[in-house]
């Protein structure tokens, strides 16, 4: 019995050719690939899921966007005259979005945290976010990891994973829950001619405020973000989530 077929590059450039055409495929420019494959083609930015599981995540994605479009908050938008709702092809997620320009400079703490500030202003959208699946990715990863990850570390991976995830209830939040990004870091913010703004909104979800902001204060903990940038998302944001107890 064979897995299913590995998500390569040469496969993603086929699922965009049976999306939009031999031609488009042959024309656009792979960005990246990772979780989506993300070409560009002219003023459009398309991204392809690695598997029909993304599926809701795209469509979250989508419904995201045009949200925060209305309530004013500077992120992605879903590409004007191209399939606004997510297109299954070959059992990938495909979205278009428009093209971003080019960076003026690289997305600081600080950026983000003014972005941060704005979603969480915001009050529930219109429809219906999932709870933070902060651990829910663990089986996926180990699953997609195979034979890469030793049994014992997988046993190891999956019994802190229950353990965490039994002692989160039993966290009292010191801001009021609401919409949160989701995967909170400067890589997630674009940074144009008119200002910051959004990206990978796909895993926007309703939950503590707090999981936007202890990224940043692990990042200074654990991953050697200078303390002068994290003074400034702090700063920005209007709180240290370092002095939750």
């Amino acid at each position: 019995m064979t897995g299913p077929e590995p998500f390569t590059k040469e496969r993603a450039r086929a699922v965009l050719a049976a999306a939009d055409g031999a031609d488009a495929a042959r024309d656009a420019e792979l960005l990246s690939l990772g979780e989506n494959a993300v070409f560009a083609r002219g003023d459009v930015v398309v991204r392809i899921g690695r598997d029909p599981e993304l599926l809701p995540r795209a469509e979250r994605e989508l419904r995201v966007a045009a949200w925060l479009e209305g309530a004013g908050v500077p992120a992605v938008r879903a590409a004007p005259g191209h399939p606004s709702g997510v297109r299954l092809v070959a059992g990938h997620p495909v979205t278009y979005w428009r093209r971003l320009p080019p960076a003026v400079r690289q997305a600081t703490a600080a950026d983000l945290a003014g972005l941060l500030r704005a979603v969480h202003a915001l009050p529930a959208p219109p429809f219906a976010l999932p709870r933070r699946e902060l651990l829910g990715g663990v089986e996926r990863w180990l699953r997609l990891a195979g034979d890469a990850v030793r049994a014992a570390d997988a046993a190891f991976l999956r019994e802190r994973r229950d353990a965490l995830a039994a002692a989160l209830p039993a966290l009292v939040p010191q801001l009021p829950p609401g919409p949160v990004h989701g995967d909170a870091l400067p890589r997630n913010v674009h940074v144009g001619p008119e200002g910051p703004l959004l990206l990978d909104l796909e895993t926007f979800s309703a939950d503590l405020r707090e999981h936007d902001l202890v990224v940043m204060a692990l990042s200074r903990a654990r991953y050697g973000l200078p303390e002068a940038e994290y003074a400034g998302f702090a700063r920005v944001y209007g709180w240290d989530v370092r002095e939750w107890a």
